[in-house]
Parts: C-alpha cells; structure tokens; sequence
C-alpha cells in the first residue's frame, strides 16, 4: 500500500509538473475512489497541498513573480471564506450525519468547474481580449476580489478544489497581468490558502499524516521531472486528457 501511494504521488507530482494542472483536481478524487473517507481525503489534501506549494512560492518569490498585492486583497476574503466552511462542515457534523456524502457530492460539482476551466483555459485563455475590469485599478476592484477571494475560499475549504485552478480563471478574467506573474501569484495565494485549510482540517482530524508523507516522497521527485520536461511535451493534449479524466471523476462522485 505504501509503495502504491507513494507511485500515486509520484504520478500526480510529474502530471502537475508538466501541465501545471492543479495536484488537487487530480488527487482528492483519486483518493475518494480508492477508499479514503472525503473529509480524511479533503484534508490531507490540503495539507499535502500546501507543503507543495511552499516551494512553487519561494521560487516564484525569488523571481520576483509574485503580486503580493494581490494575493493580501483576495487572502481577505478567501481565509474567512475557508474558515467558514470548515465550521460548516463541523456544525453540520453535529446535527447530521451524512457529511461524507455532502462532501463527496460538492466535490463532484467542483471538479465538473474546474474541468470545464481546465478546458476553458486551454482553448480560449489566450484570446481573451482586455475587458473592462482589467483596466481598473486594483484598489477600484478592492471588494470584487474580496467578494471572489470568498466564495472560491468557502469551496476550496469544503472540497480541497480550485485553490490554484478556480483563482487562476479569475485571475486570468479581471485582472491583466504577465503570464509568469499570474502563475507566481496564484501559486503563493493557494499556499496561504492550503495552508490555512489544512490546519482547521487537521484541527479536525481530518488529516492522515502517515499518507502525505508518502504522497510528497513521490511527487517532489516527480514534479521536478515533470518540470524540466514540460517545454518537451505537447501540454495542450495532456492537459485536455486531464481535465477529461477530471469531469470523469467528479460525474461519478455526484
């Protein structure tokens, strides 16, 4: 079982590598379908997640890559909003016992999103014209990217999806920004957002340490192969594979 996780971590660290389609999509589902409990499944996750992104964040750091702007104004909105949830899904705890259920059908829901933006992303990222979002300041958008931080944070905190992939969307809709820049930013918000997920998760006991020890053994390796191919492979194919596998994924959750 331990050598098959760590494969597992190893395959999903060089997909995300190489694609830069987010580890979470890939791995919450894959976890659910294999036999993990959705909360157990949700917050290792996020815990795994936020180790992951430590490193994408000091790198893009040193880049200068990184509107820390940006990321403050949508962390206003996106840590209540993970907060939020987690306390949803413990009240809700309380009174019901069918959260597993509630669980694995938002996820399905999510993952059918970030399939679709998976796929939006690839095919029509590039021709979006300037809108008039774009052109405002980031001040004259203060409460529009408080208002997104929010409810992209409640559902990252209620299923472990779209810290990276819904933000990037977002990202990529209202604000203009260089490429490189769009990816620094959302990889160090998703950490801060990972981060404080997997802590009320793990407050919870809501995280499996044990497997994402063995999850980061595989995929540190494989996402720094998967890197230093990525300018080799055809991404555009692989990542419209993944986001299949993705909408797969979340249709049978539901």
């Amino acid at each position: 079982m331990t050598l098959s996780i760590i494969l597992m971590g190893l395959i999903v660290g060089f997909l995300v590598g190489m694609t830069g389609v987010g580890g979470a999509s890939l791995l919450t589902p894959i976890l659910i379908l294999i036999g993990i409990h959705p909360s157990i499944a949700v917050g290792t996750d996020l815990l795994y997640n936020s180790i992951t992104k430590l490193f994408g964040t000091v790198q893009h750091w040193r880049q200068k890559t990184i509107d820390f702007k940006l990321v403050k104004m949508l962390a206003l909105g996106s840590i209540p909003g993970v907060v939020v949830a987690v306390v949803f899904l413990k009240l809700f705890d309380s009174f019901f016992d069918n959260q597993e259920v509630i669980i694995k059908h938002a996820l399905g829901y999510v993952l059918i999103m970030v399939a679709f933006a998976t796929l939006f992303k690839v095919f029509f990222g590039h021709r979006l014209k300037e809108n008039r979002w774009q052109l405002r300041t980031l001040e004259e958008k203060r409460w529009l990217t408080i208002g997104i931080g929010a409810v992209l944070g409640f559902i990252v905190g209620l299923t472990s999806i779209g810290s990276g992939s819904l933000y990037a969307i977002a990202m990529l809709y209202f604000f203009r920004m260089m490429p490189a820049q769009l990816v620094g930013t959302d990889i160090a918000h998703a950490f801060l957002l990972s981060s404080t997920a997997g802590i009320l998760h793990a407050s919870l006991g809501n995280v499996n340490y044990s497997l994402v020890f063995n999850l980061l053994i595989g995929s540190i390796p494989g996402v720094l192969i998967g890197s230093m191919l990525a300018t080799k492979a055809p991404t555009t194919v692989l990542r419209t594979i993944i986001a299949t596998l993705v909408l797969i994924s979340g249709l049978k959750l539901i």
